[in-house]
């Protein structure tokens, strides 16, 4: 069975992810969609959220499961015994951060293959970072998002204004 991991901070998904996980479905016969932690970045949604938003943009699809994390990502691929990675790429930049990560870590499991997607150009510029500032800005950032999760997101933002 080819198994592969999508993993992010998701803070929150968008549909750059969602496309890179449509377009990566017919590779694989099944995906997870890890929600990790990364003490280097401090995210706007707890991590019970942000894995919720996922559930919801996959439901549908059966060969995609979710899950947490707050290892390593090859760590987690060792553990459940997932031989790909899947990283989107949208520019330059971001090829060269994933080439070098995706160099550490086939020195820590040769066994783990990455597979770069080059991000559709109708999504150069969505991210995550994107649908944040929006929200810092008060703008909306809805068409970012997935349909199942915008009414969840808007709930979302609106406890944070609470707080």
């Amino acid at each position: 069975m080819r198994k592969a991991l999508f993993a992010g901070s998701f803070d929150p998904i968008t549909v750059g992810h969602v496309d890179i996980i449509h377009r990566a479905m017919p590779l694989f016969d099944h995906i997870t969609v890890a929600v990790g932690t990364n003490i280097g970045k401090k995210t706007l949604f707890d991590l019970d959220t942000r894995r919720r938003w996922v559930q919801m943009t996959f439901a549908e699809m059966p060969n995609i499961s979710t899950d947490t994390y707050s290892t390593a990502t090859i760590d987690y691929c060792k553990a459940h015994n997932i031989n790909f990675l899947i990283r989107g790429i949208r520019n330059p930049n971001d090829l060269v951060y994933e080439q070098e990560i995706a160099l550490l870590n086939r020195r820590l499991a040769p066994e783990v293959e990455t597979v770069f997607l080059l991000t559709d150009p109708q999504y150069i510029d969505v991210s995550s970072s994107a649908v944040r500032e929006y929200v810092a800005f008060g703008k909306d950032p809805y068409e970012l998002l997935p349909q199942a999760i915008r009414n969840d997101f808007s709930t979302e933002v609106k406890n944070l204004k609470t707080k």
